[in-house]
């Protein structure tokens, strides 16, 4: 891991590099000990709003096999108490049921993940009807391992076929539901996104910065002028479903390095980068939202200023990125003030990564930190 700061946007006047290498180190032990009380976000699945060329419903992912066999053990278990008449019988009946629901269900996602890249070219109606049609194939599937093990004297083929169409219909139901409520999470943080951009004391603070430093430092000047562009056109350009994390990276860089120019010293940024993570994706503009958080609560606070620290690690097939801020001590952590970006982030994160992604914050011994594990 590439431990240390970016030493290649220089803002400030007298030599003093931007990212200037600090002696503070906040420890993570100390810090992520306060996540023992926090309560891990479930995360969810993964998809944009139903267009053409987009996978409705991706049974790839873990979260979606997980889900989709609870949901089909539920039904069975509800179904096998008809004509039950105590809980050995109810047992019995359920444990043959799920013999054959348990398997059919694996099938329907084996397929489905398989045809993932055929599925992802047909309409949004074609791919509902394909899963449907798999959930039918998948039920009769079942229902034949159950007749072949000779546990059945007449095989219920019709009734299986639309059982397992009729369960399939509903998962692909509700993949297409949570598939939709992604859009208005990207929508709005791509909104909020223009407003910190456009908000007065941020764009005002910047033109008079970059006015003041014409005729001292005009390279400067212009650095600082080629950053504010490049945020505005990040911000209003069509974003994909995820971006790398390399891209947020470089991105909070721009914004910090605007942000050095009118806090100056007051400033410190320490950057922990591990090469390896730059891969791992992320919902667009992420990042930035949090360490736009870290110097509206960190630094404008306090007089004497806060010190920022973005580390990445890859571990295994995850990556952790940890965004942390000191706070003063009459500062404090205004709850209102953090609560919508941070709602935003963690919701994004639960459209794209469900179960394989974490989202935590805290705030321990004056330092604030949010955490995102992610998988590679």
């Amino acid at each position: 891991m590439q431990e240390g700061v970016d030493r290649e946007s220089s803002i400030m006047g007298g030599g003093t590099n931007m990212f200037a290498a600090t002696r503070w180190s906040m420890k993570d032990s100390q810090i992520l000990s306060v996540f023992q009380e926090t309560t891990l976000q479930p995360l969810g699945a993964e998809s944009l709003a139903p267009a053409p060329d987009t996978l409705v419903f991706d049974a790839c992912r873990v979260g979606v096999v997980l889900r989709a066999v609870l949901f089909v053990e539920a039904v069975v278990a509800v179904a096998a108490m008809f004509g039950a008449t105590d809980v050995l019988q109810w047992l019995t009946r359920l444990s043959l049921v799920t013999g054959a629901a348990l398997p059919a269900t694996l099938v329907w996602l084996l397929v489905a993940c398989s045809l993932k890249k055929l599925l992802a070219r047909l309409r949004p109606a074609l791919q509902q009807g394909a899963g449907v049609l798999l959930g039918a194939l998948a039920g009769l599937y079942g229902c034949g391992v159950l007749w072949f093990m000779g546990l059945l004297d007449m095989a219920p083929w019709w009734a299986s076929a639309f059982s397992g169409a009729l369960l399939s219909a509903a998962l692909v139901a509700a993949l297409v539901l949570r598939a939709k409520g992604k859009t208005p999470a990207a929508t709005t943080a791509r909104l909020a996104e223009l407003q910190a951009r456009i908000r007065p004391h941020f764009l005002f603070n910047t033109l008079n910065s970059a006015i003041a430093l014409v005729r001292a430092e005009p390279r400067q000047a212009e650095r600082l002028l080629e950053d504010l562009s490049d945020l505005f056109r990040y911000a209003l350009k069509e974003q994909a479903q995820s971006v790398t994390l390399a891209d947020e990276i470089a991105l909070a860089q721009r914004y910090l390095a605007i942000e050095q120019v009118r806090f100056g010293e007051r400033i410190q940024v320490e950057w922990a980068l591990d090469e390896q993570a730059g891969g791992a994706r992320l919902p667009p503009l992420l990042l930035q939202p949090l360490v736009e958080n870290a110097v509206k609560h960190g630094v404008e606070p306090s007089a004497s200023g806060a010190r920022i620290r973005v580390s990445t690690q890859r571990r295994g097939d995850m990556v952790v990125l940890k965004v942390s801020n000191t706070v003063a001590p009459t500062a404090g952590i205004s709850s209102a003030g953090h609560g919508l970006a941070l709602d935003n982030v963690r919701e994004r994160l639960s459209l794209l990564h469900d179960v394989q992604g974490r989202f935590q914050c805290g705030l321990k011994d004056g330092v604030f930190q949010v955490r995102i594990e992610v998988p590679v």
